[in-house]
Formats: C-alpha cells, sequence, structure tokens
C-alpha cells in the first residue's frame, strides 16, 4: 500500500473524544467521535446523570446519530441510565446495527461514564 493511501485510510479515524462539560462542538464526521468544549449550550445539564430522555436523544441528534437517537426515546434512556449501560447493553439491547452502535459506545456512553465517575470520586 502507499503512504498516500495509508493516509486517506487512516484520516478519518479520530479519537474518543474528552467531553469536560459536554456540549458539542460540530466537527462530527458520519457518525464518529465529536470534539466537545466547555459550557452548558443546547439546554443540556452538564453531568449527564441529570439529563432527561429528550436530553440523551437530543445528545445523540447533535452529534450525528439522527437515525439511532430514537432507540434511546423507545427504551426511555434517561441520563442514569445512560450512565449505567454496558457494551452488551448497547450492541444489543438497543437493537441497532452494529457498526453505529459500536461508535457509541466506544466514542459516547464509555467516556461519558469515565467523565462522570472521575467527577463524582473527587
Amino acid at each position: 500500500m502507499s503512504n498516500m493511501l495509508l493516509e486517506g485510510v487512516f484520516a478519518e479515524v479520530k479519537e474518543p473524544c474528552s467531553l469536560p462539560m459536554l456540549s458539542v462542538d460540530m466537527e462530527n464526521k458520519e457518525n464518529g467521535s465529536v470534539g466537545v468544549k466547555n459550557s452548558m449550550e443546547n439546554g443540556r445539564p452538564p453531568d449527564p446523570a441529570d439529563w432527561a430522555v429528550m436530553d440523551v436523544v437530543n445528545y445523540f441528534r447533535t452529534v450525528g446519530f439522527e437515525e439511532q437517537a430514537s432507540a434511546f426515546q423507545e427504551q426511555e434512556i434517561d441520563g442514569k441510565s445512560l450512565l449505567l449501560m454496558t457494551r452488551n447493553d448497547v450492541l444489543t439491547g438497543l437493537q441497532l446495527k452494529l457498526g453505529p452502535a459500536l461508535k457509541i459506545y466506544e466514542y459516547h456512553v464509555k467516556p461519558l461514564q469515565t467523565k462522570h465517575l472521575k467527577n463524582n470520586s473527587s
């Protein structure tokens, strides 16, 4: 493979985002991870544990998962439920396609859980 081809392949790969206060910086690429900045935009409380079902739905719509966001509403996933979800819950419990489900868990659910635990362990 040429270097140019490899650069093209890896250009689309993004690192999981760090989530200081959870407001979206609208840099998403086709259901990939997004960058986030400090503030309380979009009317969501900064702590995901305080999110209502519609806050969760709107979060996933905002970060590029428009089609998958409705699954969180159908399953009545609020912020507390979101923070309790396992990888298996996201991959099988929401009845999503595997690709988007993996991205949702790895780039969004898991970092939200990690950030929440760090903030509440001090």
